[in-house]
């Protein structure tokens, strides 16, 4: 490439899910109306452990953290793509696009870390119940938290160092509704096989390590719950960590779906797709699941209501 045609880039344009004008405004209203549902469900999670002192448990202590999370994981992308639909402007900033990347990563690793915390918990409380109270101490609970959180801040970290050492064309154009390494990728003009490399060996370190957590940590639970010699008791075991469960696949597929829509499909649609159902439907959907299927959360939603009304 002629060192005539690279620019200095001062902004991208996010080119977003479609340039129909009329579907954009069901799309304004379609993702407002995801946006408020995900920040209500998770806001009512975090005011029923908050406010009941029956959650004040590590369980509950780590979903209210993943709830913040998931507050954060969303806000990232959907309020500027709602500006975005509603000016008919395409435009971030390259320090905005810098910033978006660096919160998305670190509240996806966040995420990631929490699920893989919360099957430790399930772990110790269905395999060594006798000792659950001096194993999940507070100081351990606060201590994964903090470690949780500085190892997603390294993954962060890690990815904006990887894209602003990237080198851009007059060409812009990010075929998708946020900031993404993968995309960016593909219209740098810059070399990128390191980068390609460096990509798929920070998805093999901050995603291959949690899942292999959660892999060994529920491997342990059903050796353990098939050795409890009454249905009732299985049964009550399995219901514990179904919630968790069902947010863990909900999240990692489609965590996997987007991250190999980006990197393998050819397909624009698809990725975005892909990418909406992982940094939107993900989130909305883990308040609900938790709160539905958990008799705590809801009793606690109860009484909360209660007081209020």
């Amino acid at each position: 490439m002629e060192s005539q045609n690279l620019t200095v880039v001062s902004e991208f344009l996010l080119m977003g899910l479609s340039e129909d004008p009329e579907l954009k405004t069901l799309l304004f209203g379609l993702f407002l109306s995801m946006y408020l549902i995900t920040v209500t469900g998770n806001l009512l999670i975090i005011l029923a452990v908050s406010s009941d002192p029956h959650l004040h448990t590590p369980m509950y202590f780590f979903l209210f953290n993943l709830s913040l999370a998931d507050i954060g994981f969303i806000s990232t992308t959907v309020p500027k793509m709602l500006v975005n639909l509603q000016t008919h402007n395409k435009s971030i900033t390259y320090v905005g696009c810098l910033s978006q990347i660096s919160f998305l990563y670190m509240l996806a690793c966040l995420d990631s870390l929490f699920l893989t915390v919360m099957a430790y918990d399930r772990f110790v409380a269905i395999c060594q119940p006798l000792h659950y109270t001096i194993i999940m101490t507070p100081r351990l609970c606060c201590l994964l938290l903090l470690v949780s959180f500085l190892i997603s801040l390294l993954d962060s970290q890690l990815h904006i160092s990887m894209v602003s050492k990237l080198t851009f064309c007059s060409d812009v154009e990010v075929l998708s509704f946020f900031c993404d390494p993968p995309q960016l990728l593909n219209i740098a003009c810059s070399d990128t096989a390191t980068n390609i490399i460096l990509l798929y060996i920070f998805a093999a370190i901050f995603g291959c390590i949690p899942v292999s957590g959660i892999l060994f940590s529920y491997t342990q639970i059903v050796s353990s719950i098939l050795r409890v010699s009454s249905s009732g008791g299985r049964y009550k075991a399995f219901s514990t960590c179904s919630s968790h469960l069902s947010v863990v696949f909900l999240f990692y597929g489609t965590g996997l779906g987007a991250y190999l829509s980006s990197t393998v499909s050819s397909s624009a649609r698809k990725s975005a797709v892909a990418s909406i159902m992982y940094t939107v439907v993900t989130p909305m959907l883990n308040p609900y699941i938790y709160s539905l299927r958990n008799r705590d959360i809801k009793r606690a939603l109860e009484r909360l209501f209660c007081r209020t009304v």
